[in-house]
Order: C-alpha cells, then structure tokens, then sequence
C-alpha cells in the first residue's frame, strides 16, 4: 500500500438473504456509511464492508419452500441487498457474498484449523433448544413462554454430534477486555450487559452442524466430510476473509493487521457474538481484535422490531421509500430518529413531515432563496465582499466541525445533524433579518456572499449524512470541491450553477 494515511475499517453486520431487506437493516447501513463517509472526511484510509451471511438454513429451509436450488435464491436475494448501494447511495468499498465469494472459504479454513491448532475445537454430542430464525441454541431460562424471546415461535429441539469452541476458556480475557475498555463497546449499556453475561460465566458453543442437517450447504469443516462450519464461525469470520486473511494480502496486512481501527457497527441482537464469540475466536487465531463495536437500537413498528416475517411491502421496503422520498429523505429520516441506546418506531408518516418540514422547507427553502435570488437577477457569480461576517454566523460555522466530531465519537449521530440543522436555522434567519431581495450594492452583495459561504459550510459537513444533496449544492455554488469545514472557502467570482430543486414537492396523494 502507498497510502500512508490512518487505516479505518468499518463494516455492517452480515444480513440472511431468506427474505427481501426491510428498513430495519436499512438503519445500520446508513449509520455505518455516515461514519466512513466522515472519517473520509477526516482524511482517513477508510475501508467499508458490507455483504451478506448465505449459509444460513434458515436461506436452505426458504428456498425449499419455493422449490427452487439454494444457491439461485440465495443469489437473487443477495443482489437486492447489493442494490441498496446506489438505493441508498451507499458509499460501502466492499460487498461480500459468503456463499459465493473466493475469498471467503478459504479464509474460514484457515481461521478453524488456527483454532483447532490452539486446542479450543473439541467434538461432543449436544442436544438443545433451536431456532432458525436467530440461527441460535437457547437455554430454558432464555425463553418468552416457551418461545423464541425474538420471534415468538417455538423452538426445535436439535440432537446431534457437533464441534464445540471452548469459550469457556477466555472468560477471566474478555472480561478484562470489556471492563478496561480496551475493547469498546458503545452505548455504554449495552457494554455493561456484556459484563453481566461474562460474569455469569461462559459455556462453550457448537461451531458446526451435520452436513446432512445443513442440507450440505455451507462452508466444509477441514477435515471432516460430514461437519459444515455453523453460522457463527462462518458468518463472523467474514470480516477478515473479506480483506484476503487466507492469503494475508494487502489489505489484510493495512486494515487488521496495522495500527489502524477496526469498527464493527451492529444491531444490539448479535452483541454478544461479536464482542464476547468473536473476540474469543481471534483470540484463539492469534489475531487482532476489533478497536469498537458500535450497537444500534432496533426500528420498531407498533412496539414491535421491524423483520422480515413481521413486515412486508414498500412501505417497509428501503428501495421502494428511496424511490419514493429520494434516498437523502430515507437517509436524514433514519439518521435523525436513530437512538443508539434506544428502539426507534418507524412511521412513514413522520418520514413525510421530516421531508416537507425540514428538508424541503428548512434546508431546501435557504437553499432556493439564496441560490436563486442570485441567478434571478442575472449575476450568476458568488459576490465579492466588503465586511466581516455577522458573529453569530461565523460562531456557529467554525463550531460546526467539532461538534459534529464529538457527537459521532459518541455515536450520536442525531446530535450532529442536530448541530447542522441549527445552522440551517441561523441562515435563515440571517436571511429573513437582512433581506436581501431588498438591497443593493455593496450591502447586498455582503449578505449574499455570507449566505452562500453558509451554504457551502452546511454542504460540506453534511455531505457525509446526505451525498446527494450536499453534491447538487456544491454544484450549484461552482466548486469542484466542498474545501474546508469550517468558514472561508468560497472564493468570490466562482461561476454559479443552476439552482437545485432539493427536495421536489411530494405528491398531494402521498
């Protein structure tokens, strides 16, 4: 690598593919992107990973039910999630696919044979409590009335030989690592249940399933023709097979092996495989572990957690909203409600008053008075100035940058678009005091000047929440680049563009 810049890698959870993405999964994408998008920003090394887990039987136990090959369902549903990069304008560097994916078998061999080598692989008979749709074993005292506390379903009771990891052996390790924060997981809730449940004590867990159960659908356990790896050692291990972990190629040795951050972003339902399973299993590898592990709340409807087999149709589908909306409107939406030590209920009816209200009304109204008082009258340039900035605009500019920072160090992401909207809110303010369709000269041509600096300020720290509109405004002012965060960027005489239209008016039917 030539790149001499400070490695981050971020990636998503791994989603099934028995069914079509729904919004909830949606969520934790745009969560993710905005914070690759900002530490590219920051002028960072950003790799972002994203894909999806196919060896799952509850894909196998889908695609039966539709009488068609695993691997052509698996392949069609994968693709919708692959689409959603350009639904959702998605900024993700790689997308991986275990089923199909070169890299990825090769990797999960090399990852169990270094386990199986540090003696934490053992074979046992086991007998328990199973359900496909968390792809999980639970205990009795775990259930909701006998069910699924996650789905509500009962649970199969599965009977067979399998292969066991001795988590049990890195209890004293992980909790150490949790209480001391060296490995960090965020909100801080979620961190102290990890603690209790390490406290509680560990019990190893099954890493395969018979090759007969599994349909012989899955990644092969090394050396053993009647074993497939089970969905936790080959669903997590994607996150260093992806950067050629097998052949420990370039960005293996940039993105995992380097001093840089390793960020896991996930849904508060799989804490416990990746920040107590899966730093057991690098562990083990003799393998670095991940820097932070950031955990989203669920979207709910009805109190309910928005999944596949409880909601359906375009109004819980992520490409069918971003046709409707635009994907900046589907992104601020998720953005701005997202609660990371919370659920949030998802109304499109609060998506529409989002759009009309704050994206159409605050932001795309600054935008068109501005940009458009300007080619209204025929000059066409950013006017040149006279006079400093009012205070309260420059203030509020320059403490832009920091403040966002600091909200998504935190995982606030809502507090950084809060920051941003309140400088939305200064310029229109400054535009509705100072009027500028009143003035002339000298006077106008200042508070034209400070309102399309405004702009560019807003565009430039927005741009990594939404691309889309903070790329028309940067057309619209002439730049070929957004430049610095903070004030002072906007050169005067740069040609203007033509005024954008944001954020269209929605139809009086929707």
């Amino acid at each position: 690598m030539t790149d001499h810049r400070f490695p981050y890698y971020i990636t998503t959870a791994i989603p099934y593919v028995n069914s079509a993405p729904h919004v909830g999964f949606a969520l934790e994408l745009v969560l993710a992107d905005a914070l690759a998008r900002h530490s590219r920003l920051q002028g960072l090394d950003v790799h972002f990973l994203s894909g999806t887990d196919d060896n799952s039987l509850k894909n196998v136990r889908a695609a039966e039910l539709e009488g068609i090959p695993t691997n052509v369902f698996v392949e069609r549903n994968a693709r919708r999630f692959r689409e959603l990069h350009a639904a959702l304008s998605l900024s993700f560097d790689d997308f991986i696919q275990t089923s199909s994916d070169r890299r990825h078998a090769p990797g999960v061999d090399k990852l169990w044979r270094a386990c199986e080598a540090n003696g934490d692989l053992y074979r046992r008979s086991y007998r328990g409590l199973y359900c496909v749709g968390c792809e999980q074993f639970y205990t009795d005292s775990e259930l909701l009335n006998g069910c699924c506390p996650d789905h509500g379903v009962p649970l199969e009771t599965v009977e067979e030989e399998n292969y066991f990891f001795k988590l049990s052996h890195y209890e004293a390790t992980l909790l150490e690592l949790l209480e001391s924060e060296r490995l960090r997981v965020e909100p801080e809730v979620y961190r102290r249940e990890l603690i209790s449940f390490v406290r509680s004590g560990l019990e190893d867990f099954s890493v395969s399933r018979s090759k007969e159960r599994a349909r012989g659908w899955a990644v092969p356990v090394p050396g053993d023709d009647g074993q497939v790896t089970y969905v936790w050692f080959d669903a997590l291990g994607n996150y260093v097979t992806a950067l050629d972990y097998a052949e420990e190629g370039p960005l293996w040795r940039c993105y995992w092996e380097g001093e840089g951050e390793r960020v896991h972003v996930i849904g508060k339902g799989v804490t416990r495989f990746h920040a107590v399973y899966w730093p057991a299993i690098l562990l083990s590898a003799g393998l670095a572990l991940p820097n932070r592990i950031l955990v989203h709340g669920y979207l709910t409807v009805d109190g309910h957690k928005i999944s596949k087999s409880r909601t359906s149709g375009d109004e819980y589908d992520p490409a069918a909203l971003a046709r409707r909306f635009g994907a900046d409107a589907v992104r601020y939406y998720l953005l701005r409600h997202s609660r990371a030590h919370q659920d949030t209920d998802f109304q499109v009816e609060r998506l529409q008053a989002l759009y009309r209200g704050e994206l159409a009304g605050q932001l795309g109204n600054l935008v068109s008075r501005v940009l458009g008082l300007l080619n209204r009258k025929g000059d066409s340039l950013v006017p040149e100035y006279t006079e400093v900035p009012p205070r309260e605009l420059r203030a509020c500019a320059e403490a832009l940058p920091g403040r966002i920072n600091k909200a998504l160090d935190d995982f606030r992401v809502h507090e950084a678009l809060d920051a941003i909207w309140e400088l939305v809110a200064v310029g229109n303010r400054y535009v509705e005091q100072t009027a500028p369709w009143s003035l002339t000269g000298d006077e106008r041509a200042n508070v034209l000047y400070n309102a399309c600096e405004l702009l560019r300020v807003v565009s430039v720290n927005l741009s990594p929440f939404l691309p889309t509109a903070a790329e028309q405004i940067r057309k619209a002012l002439g730049l070929r680049e957004l430049g610095r965060q903070g004030w002072g960027g906007l050169r005067p005489g740069t040609r203007l563009g033509e005024t954008p239209i944001l954020f269209p008016q929605l139809e009086s039917s929707e």
